[in-house]
């Protein structure tokens, strides 16, 4: 089977840096990678580089500082500070890139050790008009970045110049982000073929009396055959009532018969793409009569809301159709009453469906970027992916609104989800404006029974 190696393509991270650098205008940034995060005693959780380190060098080492100095000349605006080659350590955490590495892999024009910041950070920040820096998330940096603008506040009586400002750079960043490059695009698409024939695989072996532990390895074990980095987030694999539970991940129950199964599950590349895919269908392999109403709208709003994705709509617009879809088949099933707007409008059908049709999706799974600016939504440009992913869930939980009928005991423990992970392309490439990555699990009711 084929195994993905790790993706580096060292211009792709040369022309982020080129980017996001024009975006800063005179402001230096400083962007630190994550550090190791202690699990228990002296035993560490698997490493996961920070999001925006990533995206803008490439570097899989913790610890490390990114410095990007718009007002230095050419060949002195991109420098590292990293740990540096070191055998003893080496020889029980793996190879370190060092600043040898920085420069002639990373494309750094210079590196340093990392122990050298808190002496260096001031001469690289000098003359810098702005900080952009991310307070409260790096605590062995901060202390170093404050101390930098404070020494050139405390000198701007005499030298007349500092950086008047500390700011954010995440809104630069995350506007980068949201839209993803062609290059972006296909290590998402490869996430979620992984993906995709890892649900494929489970659907087929699901039987009941096997436990919800046995489909999580079934599942994951793929992404890994696969050469997937793992598990995106921890995978619900949720039967019968467990898939009213939203983030339901114990995952311990044995799966009945005449029960549905949820899985929830997407796996993260080695460059740290990831997939989302949520699929429900039969353990016994046939729908009963309620479940396959209750699943048939729920495919029908997704169905709606993936048809609305097109560049100019907004994530607004995707929910508020499959809201739209969902509750008018609600009503013509009894189980709303009233009229369909006012309905929507007073929020009475969230006892059953409570929360979002999607979010972005990225090298983050919840993926960073607004959603609104202010009063006016984001619209839906070409590059930007989303999930796609209406649910029911029957249970006792939630209390039923006032004036909405009871529900009767044949519709509990029903808990529907389907999602799909789909990028909103330009209509001169796809005509109907958006791609669906996640095409390869199948949703159609005949094709989740057996």
């Amino acid at each position: 089977m084929a195994v993905l190696a790790p993706v580096f393509d060292a211009q792709v991270f040369a022309d982020r840096r080129r980017r996001f650098m024009a975006e800063l205008g005179g402001a230096a940034a400083v962007i630190p990678a994550s550090t190791l995060v202690t699990h228990h005693a002296d035993t560490e959780w698997p490493f996961r580089q920070n999001s925006d380190f990533w995206y803008l060098t490439g570097l899989d080492e913790p610890d490390a500082v990114a410095l990007f100095l718009p007002h230095r000349p050419e060949g002195e605006r991109f420098v590292l500070f990293v740990n540096p080659r070191e055998p003893s350590a080496e020889v029980w955490t793996g190879r370190r890139w060092g600043c040898e590495g920085a420069v002639d892999r990373f494309g750094a024009d210079c590196a340093h050790p990392r122990i050298e910041l808190d002496a260096l950070l001031p001469q690289y920040l000098e003359g810098a008009e702005g900080i952009a820096y991310r307070i409260g998330s790096h605590p062995l940096v901060e202390p170093l970045v404050l101390r930098a603008w404070a020494t050139q506040l405390d000198r701007a009586p005499r030298t007349g110049r500092a950086a008047l400002a500390l700011v954010a750079p995440c809104p630069l960043l995350h506007r980068m982000r949201l839209r993803k490059d062609p290059s972006e695009l296909e290590r998402m698409r490869e996430a979620c073929k992984i993906a995709a024939s890892a649900h494929e695989l489970a659907r087929a072996a699901v039987r009941p009396g096997m436990t919800e532990r046995q489909v999580q390895a079934l599942i994951e074990q793929h992404f890994l055959e696969h050469g997937a980095r793992g598990a995106a987030y921890s995978s619900i694999v949720a039967g019968g009532d467990n898939a009213c539970v939203l983030h339901y991940i114990d995952n311990r129950d044995t799966l009945q018969e005449g029960d549905l199964l949820l899985i929830d599950a997407g796996c993260s590349l080695p460059d740290y793409y990831n997939s989302d895919i949520t699929r429900t269908f039969p353990v016994g392999g046939r729908f009963t009569g309620e479940q396959r109403e209750l699943y048939s709208l729920v495919l029908a709003a997704q169905e709606a809301a993936i048809a609305s994705v097109h560049p100019g709509q907004t994530a607004e617009d995707v929910h508020a159709t499959a809201v739209r879809v969902m509750v008018e088949g609600l009503v013509d099933l009894g189980l709303l009453l009233g009229d369909v707007d006012g309905l929507i409008e007073q929020g009475a059908y969230r006892h059953l469906y409570m929360h979002r049709t999607g979010h972005w999706l990225g090298l983050d799974v919840h993926d960073v970027g607004a959603y609104r600016l202010g009063e006016h939504h984001v619209e839906l440009e070409p590059g930007m992916v989303l999930t796609v992913e209406p649910g029911l869930y029957v249970s006792d939980r939630l209390a039923v609104p006032e004036g909405q009928p009871p529900i009767d005991d044949r519709w509990k423990g029903i808990g529907i989800r389907i999602e799909d992970d789909v990028a909103v392309r330009d209509r001169e490439d796809v005509a109907c404006g958006h791609e669906v990555l996640s095409v390869d699990a199948l949703k159609a009711v005949q094709a989740m029974e057996r």
